[in-house]
């Protein structure tokens, strides 16, 4: 009993860490500015550009791949700074951070403009910290090549905190709020085998989005004028959004919060923010009636077809 007493939750809450970060998504401060940023981020004139920093090649956001390389050469450059006889490898490891710091903020940026308010209050505090650690890194850079070893390698001490700090804001704003994660992920796991009926051909009207449930999830379903019937989970993989009121055209769907394409024949996403696919279901008609099948991941497809 003394052991479990050990390992049950505290009865004071969270931390002050914790709960600091909290108040920081709810705190509507630098809400003027987030918008600002936020308009100026989207009307940049990236083009195809824009879908490549998200990730959507890669399947999954690639900020966080980016990150890897200024945050190692700097933690790198600090061990080096401890041992004797190595300035020149720590100035040229910062100098690779620095280098690598652009890409990774464009495509932070890049994401972090299609996000909910209150992660783009952390992303914004994020990017601070990461911001103060490039500027720091850039003046130990400056004081190494000018000879002042001492104050290179306190302002590389300092870096190496900021860049700290707003990565544990950056592993918040992934695993805590679920910023670029697959937010339709689950779908595979909690869809029963088999076919479901969700209802009456007639019920859905040609060329219009609707909004049905296969169990507990829900599902967009759209019937084209030729017969054919196009079934996808409704909750958007970028940010959940309900994709049964977004536009349909040109055998698409377009996500009503963030913009994320995905083709209605098999959810392929064709234009982000989002970077994964839409789970897609198999279709065919019985008496009338519209039956579903979670699709296989492998890619096989079921087009709708009347039963005999």
């Amino acid at each position: 009993m003394d052991a479990l007493h050990r390992l049950a939750p505290s009865p004071e809450g969270p931390g002050r860490v914790l709960r600091g970060v909290d108040r920081l998504e709810r705190w509507p401060g630098a809400d003027g500015l987030i918008d600002a940023l936020r308009a100026l981020v989207r009307a940049a004139p990236l083009g195809a550009a824009r879908d490549v920093l998200h990730g959507r090649w890669l399947g999954h956001p690639v900020h966080p791949l980016l990150v890897q390389v200024p945050i190692g050469t700097w933690l790198s450059a600090a061990v080096l700074d401890m041992l004797p006889g190595h300035r020149r490898g720590a100035r040229v490891l910062i100098a690779t951070g620095l280098a690598a710091a652009g890409p990774a903020a464009v495509s932070g940026w890049t994401d972090w403009a299609e996000l909910p308010k209150e992660q783009q209050r952390v992303g914004l505090v994020h990017a601070a910290g990461n911001i103060t650690a490039v500027a720091l890194y850039a003046a130990s850079f400056s004081a190494r090549c000018r000879g002042r070893t001492g104050r290179g390698k306190a302002l590389g001490l300092a870096g190496l905190c900021a860049v700290s700090a707003g990565g544990a804001l950056g592993g918040h704003l992934a695993y805590r709020q679920a910023a670029g994660a697959n937010h339709a992920e689950q779908v595979p796991h909690i869809v029963g085998p088999g076919w479901h009926t969700i209802g009456d051909v007639a019920d859905f009207p040609v060329g219009e989005a609707v909004r049905r449930h296969v169990g507990e999830v829900p599902v967009m379903v759209v019937r084209e004028a030729g017969g054919a019937v196009h079934v996808l989970a409704d909750r958007c993989s970028h940010m959940a959004g309900p994709l049964s009121d977004g536009e349909i055209a040109d055998g698409c769907v377009r996500c009503p919060w963030h913009g994320s394409v995905f083709r209605l024949e098999d959810g392929w996403n064709v234009r982000g923010p989002a970077t994964a696919p839409q789970p897609a279901f198999d279709t065919r008609i019985t008496d009338g009636r519209l039956d579903v099948r979670l699709r296989d991941v492998t890619g096989s497809t079921g087009s709708t077809a009347d039963a005999a």
